[in-house]
């Protein structure tokens, strides 16, 4: 039976969880960016238990997240100056830093590579979570595997209730996607998933920084969480169109509407579109991602068969992270003239 908690004013409350995953229990919690599913990283069993509750394929790493300095000294071999200058920079934060493991962290939380992700989560909730229970925690996004992200207990309940022991109701998730992943173990650093940390401002901290060339080799395993597979879909099927074809997406709401499909439309302009169901998602990025899964979700609870998806028409900043999460759940469908090449990529 999974537990509910509230968290309002007093973290006292998150004690008890703490407690739990010390002793090998599986904890959902929210962090800045979405919801976690936790484990002791160094109970190699309760890690394993992460991946039967998710459905996950255990050759998909894990991050593990860090309350303190001394924590991180634990997982990693040693933090170079300039990992040190970002964590300085950008920690607490949606910044998972890539660096080589400790023997204290098992091939299990890795999916058998010498590195480890690593990052310390923006939000109360979680750092007192992680320090009270004395231990460096694994955590996933808390979702069935392949499904979108949480960023609502709700959502959590949902999916993981009668899966995991405890859950953590912190309210919504300030960013609403996940973290920045950056791999620092090579003379480059580079994004292996953006995030809520951009590009330039990573550059403006180490100078050049590029994106991961070959994020989508299927021999390949990925050294980062949401590079080989499909994620963040909705069961509802997925199209996406550049903002500013309205023309467009109204003709394929017509012929949705033609075969009787339930449509939907998330939206990031003011046009009046006809379509059973239509959410306004921001007309600025980074308000679009912080409602992107909420509204996927909403959509599949309201039975929409067909969501059109406005893609947002600037870049920069945490436009890559959104195109990225908008590409990976819509499995490449694209009715587009342009389309980052990078964020379809990565």
């Amino acid at each position: 039976m999974t537990k509910i908690i509230q968290v309002e004013n007093d973290l006292s409350v998150l004690d008890e969880a703490a407690e739990a995953l010390s002793a090998g229990q599986l904890v959902a919690f929210p962090t800045e960016t979405v919801y976690g599913l936790g484990a002791s990283a160094l109970d190699e069993a309760a890690v394993g238990h992460i991946f039967e509750a998710k459905g996950r394929p255990q050759d998909n790493p894990l991050i593990v997240h860090v309350s303190n300095r001394d924590m991180l000294n634990s997982v990693v071999k040693s933090v170079p100056a300039a990992a040190a200058q970002l964590m300085e920079t950008f920690w607490p934060g949606p910044l998972t830093i890539i660096l080589e493991k400790s023997d204290l962290i098992s091939h299990t939380v890795t999916a058998g590579l010498e590195t480890v992700a690593v990052r310390m989560p923006n939000h109360p909730a979680a750092l007192h979570l992680i320090e009270k229970s004395g231990v460096p925690v694994a955590a996933p996004s808390a979702n069935l595997s392949g499904s979108p992200s949480t960023t609502r207990a709700s959502h959590v309940i949902a999916d993981l209730s009668g899966r995991v022991d405890y859950i953590i109701d912190g309210g919504a998730c300030l960013v609403g996607l996940e973290s920045t992943v950056l791999d620092m173990t090579g003379e480059v650093p580079q994004i292996l998933r953006p995030g809520g940390v951009s590009l330039e401002a990573l550059q403006m901290v180490l100078g050049e920084v590029r994106y991961e060339p070959a994020l989508q080799d299927a021999e390949k395993t990925p050294k980062s969480p949401g590079m080989k597979y499909r994620h963040y879909a909705p069961k509802a099927e997925l199209l996406l169109v550049d903002a500013g074809e309205e023309k467009r997406i109204e003709e394929f709401l017509n012929e949705a509407k033609e075969k009787g499909n339930k449509t939907g439309v998330l939206c990031c302009t003011r046009h009046p579109y006809d379509a059973e169901y239509v959410v306004p998602c921001g007309t600025d990025a980074a308000a679009y991602a912080h409602s992107l899964f909420d509204a996927l979700r909403q959509m599949d609870d309201w039975g929409v068969e067909l969501i059109i998806a406005e893609l947002p028409a600037d870049s920069g900043g945490i436009v890559p992270a959104l195109k990225n999460r908008m590409l990976k759940a819509a499995g490449g469908r694209v009715v587009s003239d342009v389309v980052e090449t990078r964020a379809e990529r990565i």
